[in-house]
């Protein structure tokens, strides 16, 4: 069941829904982040970076698994796409890099415990034209469905 369904009509809209996520971010928030191949992902992990007050380029992390950006609070940004266990996944110790910031991961689906210790999960899915985006809230904590609000 969906918490709420969101809609942004462009890259920057998906971009200025991670802004507030990263504005309101506290340390220990896990963010799960669905949807398919293009589907937004990377761009609102851009936003969020930005919220978190992060400098420096965030892009994808599908070749290297796992990117770090240092702002108010560090901002661990993983993708599970390339990996196939829950052992891989482990062994990047993503809860631990990320315990004093905060944890974004693309494909979380790799990692069903991931479920578990979610503040934040959405699914991100293509919308009529190439830049719509449609957010489907599927769960969030309080300060980050205040923020997924505006």
């Amino acid at each position: 069941m969906a918490l709420a369904t969101l809609h942004a009509g462009s890259a920057e809209a998906t971009h200025a829904l991670g802004r507030r996520l990263g504005r309101a971010a506290r340390a220990g928030d896990v963010i799960l982040l669905e949807g398919g191949l293009g589907a937004g992902k990377t761009v609102l992990v851009r936003g969020l970076a930005e919220g978190l007050g992060a400098a420096g380029e965030v892009i994808s992390p599908t070749f290297v698994l796992v990117r770090q950006h240092v702002g108010r609070l560090e901002l661990v940004h993983a993708d599970l796409y390339r990996l196939e266990s829950a052992a891989e996944v482990e062994g990047l110790g993503l809860l631990d890099l990320s315990a004093a910031g905060v944890l974004a991961v693309e494909w979380p689906e790799r990692w069903p415990a991931l479920a578990e210790v979610a503040t934040a999960w959405l699914r991100l899915e293509a919308g009529a034209t190439r830049a719509e985006r449609t957010v489907v809230v599927r769960s969030a904590v309080p300060h980050l469905a205040a923020a997924l609000r505006g």
